[in-house]
């Protein structure tokens, strides 16, 4: 079944037009992916959905462009979700108190797209809600390495997203892959993903969400290229993880214990 997951509101087709969409995946395992979020952002006008992860009991990492609205921007979270149209009893939903952008984020090839969001207030860590470890800033993926994006996208490329929680495996590539495709990647701060053998990847639906490998999130869905398959480039954490750390201690969240997810 094609899975599409949100990257953008609007599809457009440029280089760099969005990725988000999963093709190819599967149904997730009801709660095996804890440390999802599920974030809906609304202004005067508009309202849009995104992916997003549980990094602390009080902290989510998504995309930056998912937050970069005009006017008055109001962000809910949602953690411990599998069906996001059902009210299970295992849903926490909570208001982003506020955010930071990077501060060299460029809508214009989606550089540096990644924002740390404050929540209102602490999620309760249960079996359905739990943090996941970010990758450190020595550590990065090989070529190779075959790591999980999951999201809540379309299913087709006509709306709306899927009602549960889904999942596509993708493998990491060679960076120039993508340099071939988009002079704005950036090898130091992206990841090139996809399945260049099969129709799997990333599209409509999930920006925000989590690149995992080796239990780690590694990756934040990101930018993509015109092609919906192959290539895709997602915003690397191992080099934004001092700045991430910087963050958390403005937000006096350094020391706020929760334990990783692990399967």
């Amino acid at each position: 079944m094609l899975l599409l997951l949100l990257l953008t509101n609007a599809f457009v087709l440029l280089p760099w037009a969005g990725a988000g969409r999963i093709i190819g995946g599967r149904e997730a395992v009801p709660h095996s992916r804890p440390y999802m979020a599920y974030l809906k952002t609304q202004n005067e006008t508009h309202s849009s959905a995104c992916g997003g992860f549980l990094i602390r009991p009080d902290a989510v990492l998504s995309a930056a462009h998912c937050v970069d609205k005009k006017g008055t921007v109001r962000v809910t979270v949602t953690l411990g979700a599998h069906n996001i149209r059902r009210q299970e009893r295992s849903q926490q939903k909570i208001r982003a108190g506020k955010w930071v952008i990077h501060p060299q984020y460029l809508h214009k090839g989606f550089k540096n797209d990644i924002v740390l969001l404050k929540l209102k207030k602490k999620a309760e860590i249960n079996d359905n809600v739990q943090c996941i470890s970010i990758a450190k800033e020595n550590e990065r993926v090989r070529v190779g390495d075959l790591c999980t994006v999951s999201g809540w996208g379309r299913t087709s490329l006509d709306p709306p997203g899927s009602d549960v929680l889904r999942e596509v495996e993708l493998k990491v590539q060679e960076d120039k892959i993508c340099q071939r495709v988009s002079s704005n990647y950036q090898r130091q701060s992206m990841i090139c993903v996809g399945d260049e053998k099969e129709e799997k990847a990333t599209y409509k639906g999930d920006s925000g969400g989590p690149l995992v490998c080796n239990k780690k999130a590694h990756g934040i869905v990101s930018g993509g290229y015109e092609n919906p398959f192959f290539p895709k480039a997602f915003a690397r954490i191992s080099h934004f993880e001092p700045w991430i750390r910087k963050q958390l201690k403005r937000f006096s969240l350094q020391d706020i214990p929760c334990f990783p997810f692990s399967d």
